[in-house]
C-alpha cells in the first residue's frame, strides 16, 4: 500500500461514492501570536495499492515541531475493500481534521507511517504576522 498523495487544506469531505473534495490548500499558517491554536486543520491522505492489498492497514499521524518534539499524535487504520471485478488497482481517502497547538513559529511536519513504514512528510511553515502598517500622518498645511 503506497500513499499516493497527503496534503493539508481548510476542510475535505469524501461523498458516498468515495469521491474527495478538498477546499483552501495551504502550506503556510499566519498567527497573530504565540502560542496559538489553529482550528479545524484537515490532513488528507489517498492511499493506492494493488488488489492483493485489500483488508485494513495501521495509519500512524504525528506531527513533530521543528526540534523534533511531538505535537500531536494519532493512529488508526485504513480499510480497503474488495474492488469491482475487472479492477486491479485499489485505493481509499482519509481525512483527519486536528486542532493544532502552536507555541511557537517555525516548521511543523506531519510525519505519515503506514503499515509501520514512513509514506510522507508534510510540512508547514508558521509564522507570526508583521504588525500592522500605521499611515503616515498628513501632509501639514502652512
Amino acid at each position: 500500500m503506497k500513499l499516493h498523495f497527503a496534503l493539508v487544506c481548510d476542510h475535505a469531505l469524501i461523498d458516498q461514492s468515495g469521491k474527495l473534495s478538498v477546499v483552501g490548500i495551504f502550506e503556510r499558517i499566519w498567527v497573530e501570536r504565540f502560542p496559538a491554536v489553529h482550528p479545524r486543520l484537515h490532513l488528507v491522505l489517498r492511499l493506492k495499492g494493488r488488489r492483493t492489498e485489500i483488508g485494513e492497514h495501521a495509519v500512524v499521524i504525528t506531527l513533530n515541531d521543528d526540534e523534533g518534539r511531538e505535537v500531536l499524535r494519532g493512529e488508526g487504520a485504513v480499510q480497503i475493500g474488495e474492488p469491482p471485478a475487472g479492477v486491479t488497482e485499489v485505493e481509499a481517502a482519509a481525512v483527519l481534521a486536528f486542532d493544532v497547538p502552536l507555541e511557537k513559529p517555525g516548521t511543523y511536519t506531519f510525519d505519515i507511517r503506514v503499515d509501520g513504514a514512513s509514506a510522507a512528510t508534510v510540512p508547514i511553515a508558521v509564522s507570526q504576522m508583521p504588525a500592522p502598517r500605521r499611515p503616515a500622518p498628513p501632509p501639514q498645511i502652512p
